[in-house]
This record gives C-alpha cells, structure tokens and sequence, in this order.
C-alpha cells in the first residue's frame, strides 16, 4: 500500500482533507497515524488511525470513516493560552526610553513591565516515541543529504513501512527513488537516515515524479 503525503484524503462520503504529516515509530518502522487537515475554514488537523486507510494512489487516499466519524477524532494541533507579563517576554522597561539610542515609536513598548498579555500557543500532537513526517522531510545517505522524502510504502493490513520513497534531483531531473526500509539506519525528528551511500543509491530503480 501505497502511503503518500501531501495528497487529498476522501472518507467514505466524500472529501476529508489533505494528509499533511505522516506520524512514525521509528523503533518499529511503523506508520501509526496520518494527519488529516480539512480544506475548510478552520482547516482542523485530525490525527487518524492507519487502519482507517482502505485504499490509495501515488496521489489519494481512502478513508473508511465518514466525514462525521473524522470530525471525533483526535486534533493534532492544541491550542493553549498562557498569561505572560511583559518583562519575562522580553519588553525592555520604559525607564529605558530608547531603544539603540533611537526614540522608541508609540505603543511598541507596554508602560507598565508587569502589564499582562495573553500568549496563544499551538503544539502539535505526536504520541509519545514516535515523529511526524511530510512530504519534504530530509533523506540523508551515509555520506551526507540526498533528497526529500515523497511517502511510503506499507504492509495494508498492519502499517509496517517496507520502503520509503525518496524524491532526488533538481527542478526537471527530480525522481523518485524506492528504497527497503531495512535500509533506514534511523529515524530522527524530521529526518530519514540511510544506510547506503550516494552512489550506491544511485543504482536504484527510479520512477517518474508525481507533480
């Protein structure tokens, strides 16, 4: 099965999103989850299960779920607010006056160092032990950065990557590159670290690049 990212995701009953994140365990080399964000305002992200995935393409997705059932589901993005004042977020007090010997413009500093503010901060969801990935994420050969990734290919029944995709090239040369998982060396924040070298990767059978 193929699991692209960046590509239209479809539920059962019509038009879901777009996969925008790939979430992996990289111990396991297993796809878990993919992030759905929906084309909406407000464009929610939805984290959802991998054995929701009944079908796929280079380019789609299928969902089993409904678009109601993707509406439940876990958000990937929590939103929090926080009350922050104004001298732990770096204003400079107002006894300076000026900031680099020049008048400070008015308004762009609070009067008051104690003044409160209402800070909104968005974190993204990823389980515990395992790393979000996307179309684009870094690929580096033993030898140094080889190309981005384009996706995965996985066991349909229990999300076990068995290849990723690697886009390389520039421009008009880009190409897709299927290369086996067992040559993934490891898997850290948002980059895939390979076992094999450049010129070996460049022995590889390629496939023309989806645009």
């Amino acid at each position: 099965m193929n699991i692209p990212v960046n590509v239209d995701v479809y539920c059962h009953d019509g038009l879901g999103g777009r996969a925008s994140h790939l979430i992996v365990n990289p111990t396991s080399k297993q796809v878990t989850h993919l992030v759905v964000k929906t084309k909406q305002a407000p464009h929610t992200a939805y984290l959802v299960p991998v054995d929701q995935i009944t079908d796929s393409t280079p380019d789609m997705l299928k969902l089993r779920c409904t678009l109601a059932q993707l509406a439940t589901m876990d958000p990937f993005i929590h939103v929090d607010t926080i009350q922050n004042d104004a001298k732990s977020m770096g204003y400079p007090s107002a006894d300076f006056g000026a900031v680099g010997g020049l008048p400070m413009a008015y308004g762009a500093w609070p009067s008051d160092p104690g003044a409160r503010f209402t800070v909104t901060v968005k974190t993204e969801a990823v389980p515990d032990g395992e790393v979000a990935l996307t179309r684009g994420s870094h690929v580096h050969a033993s030898d140094g950065q080889i190309g981005r990734l384009d996706g995965f290919l996985a066991d349909p029944v229990h999300g076990q990557i068995t290849h990723l995709v690697l886009r390389e090239g520039h421009l008009w040369g880009q190409k897709d590159v299927t290369i086996p998982v067992t040559q993934i060396d490891h898997i850290q924040a948002d980059t895939i670290y390979l076992k094999l070298d450049k010129q070996t990767i460049g022995t590889l059978l390629t496939t023309p690049v989806r645009t």
